[in-house]
């Protein structure tokens, strides 16, 4: 075949790229178009609305037009800060364009892509613009004094897909007012896009994702609805916000040299800024590694310099391509402290739960957060939330709910680097029905797997599946043990408490009938029963329970300890609680003492037989329903029925790892002076070493409710 001459080679721009291979951003078919629209909508809106500490209000229209088959208007509005008349164009109408592609930071989008490929989209199937209605906060003009932004901008976008520019019509200002209140509305934006799409129900439908979204995104309030070709509501939902806790601010931080590929590092050496020439006290490639880089102070950077075998006072620009790649393995070579984790931010345990529970009925929820982890010099967190009971079905697979950087994934469950984490759990030894050890096990449970990362990796532009990442699979793995274990301590828990009371009330009601029909036969006096029920029980016997408390805004606690054995009894009660920052334990008659983070204990007094004690107390600080369970460990002789013996080996881990994460924060807050201590070498966790070798056996749960869930490896086995 006969090559081309040059004269009839064109380059393609990116919009025209993508408006041939609409597939790569999710618009293959009618049904996954409309999920795809309101998805990068939704996401777009709770990251404006968090990046200006706005608790976000969302809602989300779906109209079906009259006489129009497979035709559908998608309307998102929401609360943000709103976008300025200048950069509508180019939010809109130019792909690649954003805010985000360049930073370093956890954030639901990356690429630049999203909202323009809706409005591509709806250009291509239906050949009309989208509608943008924007408005910013109000502001004095501190000149003239006068009010600015009063009007909110109109405007009608479309793509020009050879140039990459927006088109901009019908552009006109108006006072913007609520359809329900007709209120003004401060600031907002709004987006109708026309499209061909198709709305349906089920586990794939735009319900759902907004569901889901609801589950990671407690701090949100998302309202939905349903219009069909007559104006008639046909289906509406709402998900309020569970929780006026915004999430935490992630910062920005620099590239780490260990996920440093050579051509990046070409790139960054010939932009590199040089110091003004008089400027002797930083010498030009030191001062390169050490600003350009997260992690690397001064010291180390002269390290890097002489294990490269390059001076550190060369200029950036000049080095040769032997002396950049001798200068990326003294980046592998030398010690260097793992990246700043402040760019993340994990939902939370305490927060899983709220948004796990206010979606799925369920008689008992396990979570998990990990400590973040670096993978190639990207920080990543794990999160998984296992439920179980209530009304899920028993005899069907367990639902799956797939999240990146709080973002649902909604397909390719099968081809994802979280659904395989799950499949490789042998999670038949945790209480599911799991045939054979593969796949995804049955049972009436749905499991969520959080992944917060600055650099998450699809499969696709699509962004519905993640690939494969070895260091990311392993902390997955980790995550669903330890669940796992939770909810096998949960079913043992359960199975000896039912036994225990049931057991009980035989004893309790047939015993009392024997002794009344044999003393009256006898003609004999009346015997206490106490003694005999508690040589027949011959068991310790625990309940917990919490309570809220809504005249003092109090979450209660109360444990009661039954002493059901012939002989006295001592122990030390230990509970968790939701120890964090504003939350405050009160009320406690008994004392006690703090035994770790989130762990309480308390020394009882001699339990006579038949007799029993009551360990409470009260915590401040939470809302309605923010803390649920508690978890109860023992120290002492014999067992207690409800509870688990305490292990020290695991408790003084604990204490190990909080001493470790203090002076992980102090690394934040001075990294030079950290890394640069006791002869210039980074700081190492007191299980690093051990890591290396053996995962499994090296990382005790650094969670203290899941001190009950942690088990040997060779149990797990």
């Amino acid at each position: 075949m006969a090559r081309k001459s040059s004269g009839s080679m064109q380059q393609a721009s990116i919009s025209e790229f993508f408006e041939k291979n609409k597939h790569f951003l999710g618009f293959d078919t009618l049904p996954r178009s409309i999920i795809t629209a309101v998805k990068e909508a939704v996401d777009n809106a709770l990251d404006a609305a968090e990046e200006h500490r706005i608790l976000p209000e969302i809602k989300v229209e779906i109209r079906k037009i009259p006489g129009k088959k497979d035709e559908l208007i998608m309307i998102s509005q929401d609360n943000g800060p709103g976008i300025g008349r200048k950069a509508l164009g180019k939010a809109f109408g130019s792909l690649l364009f954003g805010s985000r592609f360049h930073t370093i930071r956890q954030t639901r989008g990356q690429q630049g892509i999203g909202i323009t490929g809706v409005v591509m989209y709806s250009q291509l199937t239906t050949g009309k613009p989208t509608k943008v209605i924007s408005k910013v906060p109000t502001k004095i003009n501190r000149t003239t004094g006068e009010l600015e932004n009063e009007l909110a901008i109109s405007v009608d976008i479309g793509l020009d897909t050879k140039k990459n520019k927006a088109i901009t019509t019908g552009e006109k200002r108006l006072h913007w007012k609520d359809e329900v209140t007709d209120l003004p509305i401060e600031h907002g934006l709004r987006i109708e896009a026309r499209m061909k799409a198709k709305y349906q129900r089920g586990k794939q439908s735009v319900h759902q994702y907004l569901k889901m979204t609801s589950i990671v995104n407690p701090h949100a309030s998302i309202q939905f609805k349903v219009v069909d070709e007559e104006g008639q509501v046909i289906e509406e939902a709402s998900w309020p916000r569970v929780t006026d806790e915004l999430p935490e601010p992630v910062k920005e931080i620099k590239p780490h040299p260990r996920g440093m590929e050579i051509g990046t590092l070409q790139r960054m050496l010939r932009d590199a800024k040089i110091p003004s020439e008089g400027d002797g006290s930083r010498t030009p490639l030191r001062y390169f590694i050490a600003e350009s880089f997260s992690s690397v102070p001064r010291t180390r950077a002269i390290k890097i310099c002489e294990t490269a075998g390059i001076s550190q006072s060369r200029q950036p620009k000049s080095l040769k391509p032997d002396e950049v790649s001798a200068l990326l393995n003294a980046f592998k070579t030398v010690r260097i402290s793992d990246p700043p984790t402040n760019c993340l931010s994990p939902i939370k345990d305490l927060l899983i739960k709220k948004g796990l529970s206010k979606a799925i009925d369920s008689r008992f929820v396990s979570t998990i957060t990990r400590e973040p982890k670096v993978s190639n010099g990207n920080p990543f967190q794990v999160e998984v939330g296992l439920i179980f009971g209530g009304d899920l079905p028993a005899d069907q697979p367990i639902q799956v709910l797939r999240f990146a950087n709080r973002v649902p994934l909604m397909y390719q469950q099968g081809g994802c680097l979280l659904t395989k984490a799950l499949e490789s759990v042998k999670w038949k030894q945790y209480g599911l029905d799991h045939p054979g050890g593969r796949g995804i096990p049955k049972g009436p449970a749905a499991i969520l797997i959080h992944l917060a990362s600055t650099n998450v990796q699809f499969t696709s532009e699509a962004k519905e599946a993640l690939s494969e990442n070895e260091d990311v699979s392993k902390e997955l793995e980790q995550a669903m043990k330890e669940v796992g274990r939770g909810l096998r301590n949960h079913l043992k828990k359960s199975v000896q408490k039912k036994k225990a009371q049931e057991k009980f009330e035989l004893v309790n009601i047939i015993l009392p009938e024997i002794h009344d029909k044999t003393i009256g036969i006898l003609n004999a006096d009346p015997v206490p029963l106490a003694p005999v029920i508690t040589k027949i029980m011959n068991a310790v016997f625990l309940e917990e329970r919490i309570e809220w408390d809504s005249e003092h805004k109090l979450t209660r606690a109360s444990i009661d300890l039954y002493n059901y054995t012939a002989r006295p009894r001592a122990y030390t009660l230990l509970s968790t609680w939701p120890e964090r920052e504003g939350v405050e334990m009160v009320e406690n008659p008994l004392g006690g003492r703090r035994e770790a983070r989130g762990l309480w204990g308390w020394k009882l007094e001699t339990i006579e037989p038949g007799n029993s004690v009551t360990v409470s107390f009260a915590v401040n600080g939470l809302s309605k329903g923010d803390w649920s369970d508690l978890d109860v460990f023992f120290r002492g002789a014999g067992d207690i029925i409800g509870a688990t013996k305490l292990d020290e080996v695991i408790l003084a881990e604990m204490l190990r790892e909080e001493d470790a994460g203090i002076e992980r924060e102090e690394t934040i807050d001075h990294p030079e002076e950290s890394v640069d201590r006791e002869n210039q070498q980074p700081d190492v966790g007191p299980m690093d070493e051990v890591v290396s070798n053996n995962v499994e056996e090296a990382e005790p749960p650094t969670n203290p409710q899941d001190i009950m869930s942690w088990t040997t490896k060779e149990e797990d086995e």
